[in-house]
């Protein structure tokens, strides 16, 4: 179990921690338009799976937008952001700011991707802050839990992880 802090005070994560080599679970969340989406729907491409708290907040909305800019330099990657947000609120925040390039997905429904991928804080019903890179053979090959939800991921390590999946 990981334990991150979110405002300063730990907080464990529910379901499993998972690690570099291990196979990433397929998960069910939901699109913007209410239709069920499967990490198996992306098979076949390298995905970087970007997790935050919520889009409407500042660090969530930079990590997003972040994420969207480069995505012009993974053109063969997939970009996926996850969150705890209502899928219409997903939508009308991603219209809003011209996120074009990323795929928001809601896991407010069963919390399915927040257990598979450990990164599920309970008593708050929100996701930690998390990056996972998952290559073409649905492999982890980049994982990081932000120590402190309200800080910023490593965004220069994850997209290398990205670049090298691709290449590989």
């Amino acid at each position: 179990m990981v334990q991150v802090n979110f405002n300063k005070e730990p907080v464990d994560l529910a379901g499993e921690e998972k690690k570099v080599g291990d196979e990433a679970p397929n998960f069910t969340v939901v699109a913007n338009d209410l239709s069920e989406v499967k990490l198996s729907d992306f098979d076949a491409k390298v995905k970087l799976v970007s997790v935050v708290p919520s889009l409407n907040t500042g660090v969530c909305s930079k990590q997003t937008r972040k994420f969207n800019e480069e995505a012009a330099q993974l053109k063969d990657v997939d970009i996926l952001t996850v969150s705890m947000d209502l899928p219409f609120a997903q939508a009308e925040w991603c219209a809003a700011n011209g996120i074009e390039e990323v795929t928001t997905l809601s896991d407010h429904r069963t919390a399915d991707f927040g257990l598979k991928y450990g990164v599920l804080m309970e008593h708050l019903r929100l996701l930690a802050r998390a990056v996972f890179v998952v290559d073409e053979t649905n492999t982890i090959t980049y994982v990081e839990y932000v120590d402190e939800v309200t800080t910023h991921p490593d965004y220069e390590a994850a997209l290398e992880a990205a670049k090298e999946a691709v290449e590989k």
